[in-house]
């Protein structure tokens, strides 16, 4: 017979967590000493320790252990429950390969540019949104050729969305597609929840897992935060689809250096 002691120390346990087991009827001592309490253990109990120690290794929880260990499962239940925990590590693994290969481009990062970057990049997963939008054909992507045809759209969107009466619930998104000859369609977009109106297209942008940054400032300087952006992709090995959507977290039609942008822009990891 072993002391809890000697029993917790073979076992590389803890007399703790021993007496945790046993409150749990995990793992009850052999004998228990009616006059003092002391615990002992036998030898043959060294087995279902080790067991109970290898499945906790293997993430699961002790009531799941308890199944196990008892018998109270059946093979298949069994094989269903390391299934589970298989997929659950995969996942584990994947996001820390995901952590590790930020903090290598971050890294990289301020090696290239000597300090720490202030535009942080984040990826989201933006769920799908009912809109109300106009479109319209921009000669370029061009910054310069975008504004002068997305601003009057935003303009004629409001006031056809007050006229009927429909109150946007979020706030406005820029995106853009490819069009004939080079040209770009530009659409001015406001989530709304429910309702028409007159002249409005009634839409919903797709979910998008993408890479966002905020971009502070006048929209001409937008090249900046898209360049950040463009790196951050790169240097963690996704790909980027499409145009960036740009939604308006502030704006200030007396000031643009107090405008703030979200951009988001697609991406996947290619295989």
């Amino acid at each position: 017979m072993f002391t809890i002691g000697d029993f917790a120390a073979f076992g590389q346990v803890s007399a703790r967590m021993l007496r945790h087991y046993d409150a749990l009827g995990l793992l009850r001592p052999a004998v228990v000493d009616a006059a003092t309490g002391y615990r002992f253990y036998s030898a043959d109990q060294f087995s279902r320790l080790n067991r109970i120690v290898a499945l906790k290794d293997l993430g699961f929880s002790l009531q799941q252990v308890a199944q196990i260990v008892d018998a109270k499962l059946s093979a298949e239940e069994l094989r269903g429950m390391l299934r589970l925990r298989q997929a659950q590590l995969e996942d584990e693994l994947a996001r820390s390969a995901a952590r590790l290969t930020s903090v290598e481009a971050r890294l990289r990062l301020i090696e290239r540019e000597g300090h720490m970057p202030t535009d942080d990049v984040v990826l989201k997963n933006i769920a799908p949104t009912r809109v109300a939008e106009l479109s319209a054909i921009s000669p370029s992507y061009d910054g310069a050729d975008i504004g002068p045809v997305l601003q009057p759209l935003f303009g004629q969107l409001f006031e056809r969305l007050g006229a009927a009466g429909l109150h946007p619930c979020g706030s406005p998104v820029a995106y853009y597609e490819d069009a004939e000859n080079e040209t770009i369609r530009v659409h001015a977009a406001v989530p709304v929840e429910t309702g028409t109106a007159a002249d409005v297209d009634i839409t919903e942008l797709p979910a998008l897992n993408a890479a966002t940054i905020v971009h502070q400032g006048d929209m001409m300087e937008a090249d900046r935060s898209m360049q950040t952006l463009a790196r951050w992709i790169e240097d963690n090995g996704y790909r980027s689809q499409g145009y960036a959507r740009e939604v308006t977290v502030q704006f200030d039609p007396d000031n643009p250096a107090n405008w703030v942008h979200e951009f988001q822009i697609a991406v996947t990891k290619p295989s």
